[in-house]
Order: C-alpha cells, then sequence, then structure tokens
C-alpha cells in the first residue's frame, strides 16, 4: 500500500491540505512551499494525524523529519526526533569537541523573555546552541542564509525564522514569539566572520529585546574558528575536532530612556549593543596567563612554521626557531645573571631583541627596556630606580648609533654583556637542548619553573624624562594581555596582516601594539630600528606588503613627504598615537595614499591603549572610545568648566612606579586608580576629546589657556612649518605665551593675522616669537 503523499502549505490566513496518491514512493512528507492554488482541496484523510510545528514560520523547501506509529502511519510531533537528535548532537559535541558550557547560572538569571546573542564562527554553531540550551529556542538566520547547506539540515531539527537585517518591519514575528516567553537566538553579525573577530554589529537583537520588554543575553563561542566548519582557512591553522567554549555572559537590560525615538533610539540600541558585544569578547579572553603560554598557544594555533619575525636582516624567523632561541639564548643570560631579577635591555627593534625579551623571561628574569633615546644621565637614572645590575646590549648597535659614551658610564654601575659574546659561547649541546625544549616547551617550562602567575612583572618600562628623572613603570603579564585583548576586540588584524614597527620597543605602543599583539595573533612583524629614517620606512612598507602601520605624528607626517604614492598600496590600517595627529597630516594620507588615519590615546602606565577610532567607529577629532573593561571618572581641575582630568582603573593599569630616590620599592597607584594628567571631555557616545595635558595649561589673566590649543591653532595657520608653545611668568597677567618656531616669516602682525582666521581667542596669541632652525623631540 503506497502512503499517500502530503502537501502542508500555508497562506496569510490558514492552513490549507493536499492529498495526493504516489505510486513512486513510500514515503509519507510535509513539503514547506506557498500558498495551494488547486480548486479543489479535499481534506486529509482522517487516519493521518496533523500536529502543526509549534512556530507557524516556514521558510525553506524542506522534508520534515516524522514518525509513523501503526499501518495507519500516524504523524507525530516533528519535535519528538528533534529533541532525540538535539541529544544525539549534545553527546556528539561533546564526545568529538570536549565542547565546555561556562556560565549557565547567567541563562537561568535572563527570565523568560530572552534574545540571544552570539558571535558567529562556524557553520556548527547553531547546531551547537541547539544542543547545549537548556530549553529549545528559535534561531533567526538571515534571509541571504536560507539556502545553505547548513540551515537546511538545521531546520530539521530547530525552529527557524527567516530574517531580514535591512527590513525595519520584519522584527515583528520576532517580537511576538519573545513576549511569548519563547528565547530567540540572534547572531548579530548576520553572517559567519571571516577575520576571526567581530564583524559589522546589526541592531536588530537590541530593537526587539527593547520592543519586547527583554534581557539579552550575550553568549560567546570560542574554538569553533579552528574547526573545518569556519571560514578562517588561511588565517587559522584548521582542525578537524578543536575545543569547543561557550560562555554565557550575565543577562543585561536593554530597555532604552524614555523620550528616545527615530535614528535617536536606533543610535542608542546599535551602540549599546555593539560595546555589548565587544565586553563579551573582552571579559570571556584569558588574560591571566603568561606572554610565554600565549605564545605557545600562537605556535600551536597558527603552526610552527609560520614566519613571525624579521628585522633589517630580511632573515625572518618562524615560531618554531623563535621558541628554539628564546630557550637557548635564555639559558646562556641566566647563568650570567645569577642572583639577579631586572636586567636592563638595550637593543634597536631587531630579532635578537624580542628573543632576549622572552628569554629572559623564560628563565626568571624581567627585561627592563633601557630608553637610549633620553641619554646616558636619563639611563644610568634608571637603572638606579629598577635596581639594574647587568645590561644586555650589542656592539655593533653601539658603534652604528655612536653611544660608546653612553655606555662607559653605564658601565661604572652595571655589568655589560654584549649578545655578540653570548653567541659565540653557544655550542652544539646547548643548540641540542633548545631545540628538546622547544618541542616540549610546556613540559620544560615546568622543569625550569618558569613563572605561571600572571600578575607577576613581565617588564620594567620608563617614562622620558620629559617631566624630571624617569620613573620605572611596571607592567604584569595580566596589564599586557588585558591591553592586547582590549585592542584585538575593536581592531580586526589578524594572521593575514602585516605589522610594519619602527617604533621603538622600550616605547609602550612599540611593545604592546607593534610587537607582542602580532606576535600572539599570527602577524608577520617586521622591525625596523629607528622612525626617524623618513625615506627608508616607505620604502620598507612596499617591499614588505606591509598592512598595518604605526606611528606619531611627527614621524607619520615625515612619511608621508617622502613617500611615492603606491609606497603604501596594502595598508588598511594607520594607528597615530603619542601625539595629537594634525589635521593637514590626516588630509595627506588621505588625499595622497587614500588613508583615513585612526588615532588612539594613552600612557605608559596603562600598557598602554585607553581608547582609540576604529574603521567600524570613528569620530573625527577624537581618540575614540574608552576600552572595554576600564572605568573611568573625570574629576574636576580648577579653572576648565568643561571636562576634567581623566582618571582610569582596569586590568591593563600598571603594577605600579619604580622611583631613583627610593630604589626597588613598588609604588602602587592608590586603590588601583591611575591619574593620567590629561584634561579630556567625554560625550554621550563615549568618544573622548583631549583638550590638553594639566601640566600644560597657562594662567593668563585669571583664564586657564590650553598651551596645547594655542599650538593646533598656530599649526592650522601655518601648516608649513613646526611650532611649540610655552609659558614665562608675567608681571602684569601672571604669565605670558612665547611661540618657537621654524617659520621665519612669521611676526607678530601675522600671527595675529592668522589666529583670527582660525577664531582663537586673543589670548592664544603668543607675546614672543623666537625662530628656531628644528624643533627638538624625543625619539619616541
Amino acid at each position: 500500500m503506497a502512503f499517500r503523499h502530503l502537501r502542508l502549505f500555508r497562506n496569510s490566513q490558514q492552513l490549507k491540505y493536499c492529498n495526493r496518491t504516489s505510486p513512486r514512493t513510500s514515503k509519507t512528507s510535509i513539503l514547506i512551499k506557498t500558498p495551494c492554488r488547486q480548486p479543489d482541496l479535499k481534506p486529509p484523510d482522517p487516519a493521518v494525524k496533523i500536529i502543526p510545528s509549534p512556530l507557524p514560520y516556514y521558510s525553506i523547501h524542506s522534508t520534515v523529519q516524522k514518525t509513523f506509529i501503526g499501518r495507519a502511519g500516524t504523524l507525530q510531533k516533528a519535535s519528538f526526533v528533534s529533541s532525540l537528535i538535539t541529544r544525539l548532537g549534545h553527546i556528539l559535541f561533546r564526545l568529538f569537541y570536549r565542547v565546555e558550557v561556562k556560565g549557565l547560572e547567567n541563562y537561568r538569571a535572563a527570565g523568560e523573555r530572552v534574545v540571544i546573542v552570539a558571535n558567529h564562527l562556524s557553520k556548527l554553531d547553531m547546531a551547537l546552541i541547539g544542543s547545549f540550551l537548556p530549553e529549545r529556542a528559535m534561531f533567526t538566520v538571515n534571509t541571504g542564509d536560507m539556502d545553505k547547506w547548513w540551515v537546511k539540515v538545521a531546520s530539521h531539527y530547530f525552529d527557524i525564522l527567516p530574517f531580514d537585517p535591512t527590513n525595519a518591519m520584519a522584527a515583528r514575528s520576532q517580537v511576538a514569539e519573545v513576549k511569548k516567553g519563547r528565547k530567540l537566538v540572534m547572531f548579530p553579525e548576520g553572517r559567519i566572520s571571516v577575520t576571526g573577530a567581530l564583524m559589522k554589529i546589526y541592531e536588530a537583537p537590541g530593537t526587539i529585546a527593547h520592543l519586547a520588554d527583554a534581557q539579552i543575553l550575550p553568549l560567546r563561542i570560542d574554538g569553533a574558528q579552528y574547526s573545518r566548519f569556519s571560514n578562517m582557512h588561511g588565517i587559522f591553522r584548521r582542525k578537524l575536532f578543536p575545543k569547543i567554549t561557550l560562555t554565557f555572559q550575565p543577562p543585561i537590560d536593554f530597555k532604552a530612556p524614555e523620550g528616545l525615538k527615530g535614528t535617536a533610539l536606533r543610535a542608542y540600541i546599535a551602540h549599546k549593543l555593539h560595546d555589548t558585544m565587544t565586553k563579551m569578547m573582552f571579559e570571556t579572553s584569558n588574560i591571566d596567563r603568561t606572554l610565554i603560554d600565549s605564545l605557545l598557544s600562537a605556535r600551536k594555533a597558527f603552526g610552527g612554521k609560520r614566519k613571525v619575525l624579521e628585522d633589517i636582516q630580511r632573515q625572518p624567523i618562524s615560531y618554531n626557531k623563535f621558541v628554539i632561541g628564546i630557550f637557548v639564548l635564555g639559558r646562556k643570560l641566566a647563568g650570567m645573571t645569577n642572583g639577579q631579577t631586572n636586567v636592563g635591555v638595550l637593543l634597536p627593534n631587531a630579532n635578537a631583541c624580542v628573543v632576549t625579551f622572552f628569554g629572559l623571561q623564560v628563565f626568571g628574569r624581567i627585561p627592563a627596556m633601557l630608553n637610549f633615546s633620553t641619554g646616558a644621565v636619563n639611563m644610568a637614572a634608571a637603572c638606579t630606580a629598577a635596581q639594574i645590575s647587568t645590561i644586555i646590549t650589542s656592539r655593533r648597535f653601539i658603534e652604528e648609533g655612536e653611544m660608546e659614551d653612553d655606555l662607559a658610564l653605564l658601565a661604572k654601575q652595571a655589568d655589560i654583556i654584549f649578545l655578540e659574546d653570548v653567541r659565540e659561547k653557544i655550542s652544539l649541546i646547548d643548540k641540542l637542548r633548545g631545540l628538546l625544549s622547544a618541542k616540549f616547551a610546556r613540559t620544560a617550562l615546568s622543569m625550569i619553573g618558569t613563572n605561571t602567575d600572571a600578575n607577576k612583572p613581565a617588564t620594567i618600562l620608563f617614562t622620558s624624562g620629559s617631566e624630571g628623572v624617569p620613573k620605572g613603570v611596571v607592567l604584569s603579564h595580566r596589564n599586557l594581555q588585558a591591553n592586547m585583548q582590549q585592542t584585538a576586540t575593536r581592531i580586526p588584524v589578524n594572521s593575514t596582516d602585516v605589522m610594519f614597527n619602527a617604533l621603538p620597543i622600550f616605547h609602550a605602543l612599540g611593545l604592546t601594539l607593534g610587537t607582542l599583539m602580532p606576535i600572539m595573533h599570527g602577524l608577520r612583524t617586521f622591525l625596523y630600528p629607528s622612525p626617524l629614517h623618513y625615506k627608508i620606512v616607505p620604502e620598507l612598507c612596499y617591499s614588505t606588503d606591509a598592512t598595518v602601520l604605526l606611528g606619531t605624528n611627527t614621524f607619520l607626517a615625515g612619511y608621508a613627504r617622502n613617500a611615492h604614492p603606491y609606497d603604501f598600496y596594502k595598508v588598511w590600517l594607520c594607528v597615530g598615537g603619542a601625539e595629537k595627529v594634525k589635521q593637514d597630516t590626516r588630509d595627506v594620507y588621505m588625499e595622497k595614499f587614500g588613508i583615513r588615519i585612526v588615532e588612539g590615546y594613552g600612557a605608559t602606565e596603562c600598557a598602554p591603549v585607553l581608547s582609540a577610532n576604529t574603521p567600524m567607529h570613528f569620530k573625527s577629532g577624537t581618540v575614540g572610545q574608552i576600552f572595554d573593561g576600564i572605568e573611568y571618572r573625570l574629576d574636576p581641575v580648577k579653572g576648565i568648566d568643561k571636562g576634567g582630568e581623566l582618571v582610569v582603573k582596569g586590568p591593563n593599569i600598571m603594577l605600579g612606579y619604580l622611583r631613583a630616590d627610593n630604589p626597588g620599592v613598588l609604588e602602587a597607584p592608590k586603590e588601583g586608580w591611575y591619574a593620567t594628567g590629561d584634561i579630556v571631555d567625554i560625550d554621550n557616545e563615549g568618544y573622548v576629546t583631549i583638550i590638553g595635558r594639566a601640566k600644560r595649561f597657562s594662567k593668563i589673566a585669571g583664564e586657564m589657556v590650553s598651551l596645547t590649543s594655542a599650538e593646533t591653532f598656530i599649526s592650522e595657520a601655518f601648516p608649513d612649518h613646526d611650532h611649540a608653545v610655552v609659558a614665562v611668568p608675567d608681571k602684569k597677567k601672571g604669565e605670558k605665551l612665547v611661540l618657537f618656531t621654524t617659520d621665519k616669516s612669521i611676526n607678530r602682525r601675522s600671527l595675529a593675522a592668522g589666529l583670527k582666521k582660525t577664531n582663537a581667542i586673543d589670548m592664544m596669541t603668543p607675546r614672543i616669537i623666537i625662530n628656531i632652525d628644528e624643533i627638538p623631540v624625543l625619539r619616541t
């Protein structure tokens, strides 16, 4: 007996049934199509029991699971088989992918009306979530993906609603179901990630939560990006069965403030949802690990043969060679620094410097990166503050940098180790031992007794000395890890990128963003020893296919003057920091190279980045939004009406200072709060505008005048030259401004006329003008 071929159709008002007998098949199926158009519809055979799906939303052609009981072929609920398949999926995922679920207490605390938002890493995501949720949920899928094979497979076992993120009216069905208490799972990115990081965020989940008066429950998927079902080919080394973790974050109330409507409401929801997703990514990242632990994980993720470091010698080294060098060199240096904790490093940007940095850490030493741009006296003060008794350097570097006199002064208070001498002492046995240690690195680290506490010091950097004797800034592994993750959640670089770093490694930006972050994320990094070589750097960016460039305004302006329009042909991310990026620098990069400079802000004490504009979230004239995980407040400053001094607290804030007048004693920030000394203003969207340094304000006739603002206006009026403004005592008005400029044509009359065009206030006009050939700048 042939079973009846049953077709189920849905129109806008009711469900209609068509019975047909098919001699070719003995299967009964439910096919979801457009409304039936046949005029003579017969009721279904009473022997066949039709139980509709709990959700009347159908969107794709598929055969739904069914079960027959008895000769009549009774069709039971699809949910029976769905629950069976879900349970089987749960077991298989546990077995093969070792799935771990964290934060289920947050799921239970979310209540009845919940919209679950998850990052989207692979074709497995829907099945993963559906198999491990405590109750049956609905999924929304972008209408453009409804014909994809993984969606068709998932549609057999899960309730799927198509969703068009470009159609504002498309959310009505989802809102209605959420109000009924159905859990709704959405992927705000709208597509599977191709970067490994968050992509564009659609505000639809936030809108639905707002309209349904529901909670947003963030869900982080991690590990699926390494599977064969991801779109990360060429970014990660994909595996057959990587470990996957699902982490539920605390639920968030998404009700918007009353009074917001239209565009303002959508902007609020979009901003809040984006912050929710980036916060989720940061808070579920593992920052409680040492740098060497992260390095070994990166080697595993991207492959030991991947080239990761290159310098001016043009001999790139792979992860494997890098780790071998760490064990070989580190063991030798450890034997030459017995009983010491802080070891000075006086080296330029080169592979050897990075190997030395990690080698010292592995064997229980803390690399103290000496700032050679500050001169011998300041370096000697730094050695005193950090109780450094040994300095590692290179003869070639000292000779080419003409620092023989500096080294002679340093040699009076510390032993000098030259890497050339260490290299000559490395034997074949040492190399074989290093090879074996690198092969079984984690076992070797355990045998060595390498520090595993992320809260212990990882490095010591030093302030420039521009405001007095340099201070040692002690940064822990956790500080550096936190800042790398804070940056990575906002700026999606990956292993397809090439980092060009000419900022010195003794500089916090050059260390964290220019060196450590690329290593941990699989980028090939090119290290160049000096950012001042304005003709060479652009040429090397071209020859290395650099895609990411770091610099200060001074350096970026220098590169622009000397670069060919095609030298930066692959650069998509140019980050400016350490000083304000001038508008004329931004303009020339956009007009000559088609590059938009994104400006960041931070301090050495913050490891270093506090905020940054990004390709997705950019506001001209600001330094971006404060990063995730950072608390802040604005302390009032007398005489400043708008904004205040920025004070911050977070996992990236230093362990403390080391001072020359109290050597070796760590001075921790009070209650974890660090006062930046910067006067800033923060708008309603969280964008930070730098007004100036607290120490760079002058009080003229009772009014506070920003020297930084005065310099900005003068540079706007006379953009082809460099200018600096200082304040000196004045008997009549308390203080007056003095302009140092390389523009010999400026006089008081032309200066006043130029500033008038910029709308600068009269008190910003310097009363004294001094012409000089060059404005002195620090190397950083």
